[in-house]
C-alpha cells in the first residue's frame, strides 16, 4: 500500500514517517513545504507541497491508499490551506485519511484554534473521503517550549487540569492506524495522557524528569496579553495563544481519552516519560 504522510518535516510527521520506514508492503513518500527538512529515509519517495498549492498536492497524494494530513500551522488562512489539501485529496483519489485533530474541536471550544479542527472535521465529513480523527490533548512535550530558558510556564490557567499527551504517542496512533486503517474508518479517538494534572503540578513533574526547577506563573488576563505583547504577532494569534491557557482553566481538556490504549494495547506515556526524550 502507498502511504503519503504530510508534515514529514515537522516532529509528529517525521515520527510518523521513521517509524513506518522499511515496514513490508508499505511505499512511503514524504511530503513537505521545503526539501532540505525532509527526512532522508532509503527508499521514500519525497514531493513538495503546500496546502496553498492545489496542484502540488494533487500531485503528491496521488495514488495514496492512506494519508496523515498534519493540520496546517497557525495562520489566518489556515482553513483555506486545509481546504486546499482535502479537495487535492478528493481529485487525487485518495482512500482513507487520517487527520491530526484537537481534543474537543467545534465551532464553540475555547481553544481558539481548535474551532479551526472543528471545521476541518466537517470538510473531511462532507467531502465523501474515508477519515480517521486524532483528536490530541495538548503535547507534552511542548511544556517544554512554555517554559522556555527561564523554565517558567505562565498563562491564565488557573488550578484547571489537562491530561497532557506525548507526541511520540500521537505518532505511534497515527502509524499503526496509516498501516491498517480500514478498522478505523469513521472514528474520532481522544489520544491523551494517562492522567490530568494542573499546570503547577506538570511544573514539579518537569522538575522531576529534567533535573531543573520549573515553576508555573498563574497570569490574569492582562498580564497574559502584556507577556506576549513582545513579540508583535497579530490579535488573533496572542488570543489563540492564551486561549490555550483559559480553555485549561475552565476545564475543558480535563479528559482522559482511551484512544492510545485502543490503538497500541497499552496505557499512554505520563509526562516525566514524554518530557524526558521529548520529540
Amino acid at each position: 500500500m502507498r502511504i503519503v504522510v504530510t508534515g514529514a518535516s515537522g516532529k509528529v510527521g517525521g515520527e510518523v514517517a521513521r517509524l513506518l520506514h522499511g515496514v513490508p508492503g508499505v511505499e512511503l513518500r514524504l511530503v513537505g513545504r521545503t526539501m532540505r527538512r525532509l527526512p532522508e529515509l532509503a527508499g521514500a519517495e519525497r514531493a513538495l507541497a503546500s496546502f496553498a498549492d492545489p496542484e502540488a498536492c494533487r500531485a503528491a497524494f496521488a495514488g495514496a491508499d492512506a494519508l496523515l494530513l498534519v493540520s496546517a500551522g497557525e495562520a489566518a488562512d489556515r482553513l483555506d490551506q486545509h481546504r486546499t489539501a482535502i479537495d487535492a485529496a478528493v481529485a487525487a483519489g485518495v482512500r482513507h485519511v487520517v487527520y491530526t485533530s484537537f481534543l474537543g474541536a467545534s465551532e464553540s471550544a475555547g481553544f481558539t484554534l481548535a474551532r479551526d479542527h472543528g471545521a476541518t472535521e466537517q470538510m473531511l465529513r462532507d467531502s465523501g473521503l474515508t477519515w480517521t480523527f486524532l483528536r490530541d490533548s495538548f503535547y507534552a512535550d511542548v511544556l517544554l517550549d512554555f517554559g522556555g530558558e527561564e523554565r517558567v510556564i505562565r498563562g491564565p490557567g488557573g488550578t484547571g487540569r489537562c491530561a497532557f499527551v506525548a507526541r511520540r504517542d500521537v505518532a505511534e496512533v497515527a502509524a499503526a492506524i496509516l498501516r491498517d486503517p480500514d478498522p478505523w474508518a469513521g472514528r474520532v479517538l481522544d489520544l491523551t495522557g494517562p492522567t490530568a494534572v494542573s499546570l503547577g503540578e506538570a511544573a514539579l513533574l518537569l522538575t522531576r524528569a529534567r533535573g531543573e526547577e520549573y515553576e508555573y506563573v498563574d497570569e490574569t488576563m492582562a498580564e497574559a496579553r502584556a507577556s506576549r505583547a513582545p513579540y508583535g504577532a497579530p490579535d488573533w494569534q496572542v488570543e489563540a495563544w492564551i486561549s490555550t491557557y483559559t480553555a485549561i482553566r475552565d476545564g475543558e481538556l480535563d479528559a482522559v481519552g482511551d484512544g492510545v490504549r485502543e490503538v497500541l494495547g497499552r496505557a499512554p506515556r505520563p509526562i516525566t516519560e514524554a518530557v524526558a526524550d521529548p520529540l
